[in-house]
């Protein structure tokens, strides 16, 4: 017996909200200094962002969210097509080849992969039969065969924090598949040993390690993480500060416009990397609990969509943006605090930007939709109605 779907999630969108408020005063105190004579210079532009991306959620839940399926293999082409571009005619700057005809690919494949991953994932799983580990072994082979290609290439660009980004993409969505758990932590025990193999040859082998394994730039992070009071003048100096600036912060903050760091120009991208400073210097201890209660109920509203949703499709969906959205998060702040390498990923939906944004409101549309078109059932669940 059917019962109505369960409508639009409105907490959801409250809590998006909350997080466009919170991005719109830390972008105006922190990118205020880069524009004096406008100081809404970015915040305007992160405003419009904000509005093409409610544009985009609303395109996103035009359609049912099982008809995407229907797309997952051409978005996911046509998202390898634009990596290869960018391979071959992308532009560069900083060192890194990431940008074609002014966007970056890689931002929109993170959402070309879940659609992917959550379509392959639904194919294998929704009438298995078979539970053998030799199965096991084969569904992992198709989900990286899908997986490694983007990972890869991306890596190449050089881009690590959004490789990283897929990595966790795939680990989540690994975890939901149902593979035996010692297969996982083989795959994590492979990765352990990779790490083992690069410290290796950077301490023996340094001539081969620095001009093949890693990039110049890449390399000058990891010293700068490893050993900030070192270095003076790069990677190393803008961590002491960000770490000095949200020290400073303590429980209340020093006030609205009032943080020392903040101010000063003494932090690059403040507004983009390093907007976790500006609340956590004038917010204090307080103001930064603030942000990771909303991001928390965030990430607890999706999982239980994901739950709830009876529908495998939807569900591997959800669950591939809860991962995509959840390391960015944590990887954005243990960079500010000096517990991961500093990577230039973006605090979703509170540092200024427009790919990155746009992706995370694409994610989030798709949650949504899902939320919105879920029937709930009073015997079945909606597989056996298809």
């Amino acid at each position: 017996m059917e019962r109505k779907q369960t409508g639009l999630d409105y907490t959801l969108l409250f809590l998006i909200f909350l997080l466009m408020c919170i991005s719109l005063v830390a972008i105006y105190s922190g990118a205020g200094q880069y524009f004096a004579d406008d100081p809404t210079y970015y915040v305007v532009r992160q405003l419009i962002w904000y509005g093409v991306g409610a544009v985009i959620i609303a395109a996103v839940m035009l359609l049912d969210f099982d008809f995407y399926r229907n797309l997952t293999i051409p978005f996911y082409a046509f998202g390898m097509v634009l990596l290869l571009a960018v391979e071959f005619f992308g532009t560069e700057r900083n060192g890194a080849q990431r940008w074609i005809f002014g966007i970056q690919p890689s931002e929109f494949m993170k959402v070309f992969l879940i659609l992917a991953l959550a379509h392959l994932l639904y194919r294998l799983t929704k009438d298995r039969q078979d539970f053998s580990l030799k199965a096991d072994i084969i569904m992992l082979a198709k989900i990286l065969a899908v997986s490694l290609p983007p990972f890869l290439l991306i890596l190449k660009q050089p881009d690590l924090g959004t490789a990283l980004v897929i990595a966790a993409i795939i680990g989540t969505m690994l975890l939901m598949s149902g593979v035996r758990w010692r297969l996982l932590l083989s795959l994590a025990g492979t990765a352990v040993l990779f790490l083992a193999f690069m410290v290796y040859m950077h301490q023996f082998h340094f001539e081969f390690f620095s001009e093949y394994l890693i990039e110049p730039h890449q390399l000058s992070r990891i010293y700068g993480w490893l050993d900030p009071d070192g270095d003076t003048s790069g990677i190393g100096y803008q961590l002491n500060q960000a770490i000095l600036g949200i020290g400073s912060g303590q429980l209340f903050g020093s006030g609205y416009m009032e943080g020392m760091q903040t101010q000063s120009d003494v932090i690059p991208e403040i507004h983009t990397d390093f907007i976790f400073t500006v609340i956590g210097e004038e917010f204090g201890f307080l103001g930064a609990m603030v942000l990771l209660v909303v991001y928390f109920l965030m990430f607890y509203r999706m999982i239980m969509i994901a739950l709830t949703c009876n529908n495998l499709f939807g569900s591997y969906l959800v669950s591939g943006v809860v991962g995509l959205l959840v390391f960015q998060v944590f990887q954005n702040i243990a960079m500010t605090i000096g517990l991961m390498p500093i990577t230039g990923l973006a605090l979703p939906f509170v540092s200024y930007g427009g790919s990155a944004l746009l992706t995370n409101m694409i994610a989030i549309g798709i949650v949504l939709n899902v939320h919105y078109r879920t029937r709930e059932y009073m015997f079945k669940s909606e597989e056996n109605y298809s």
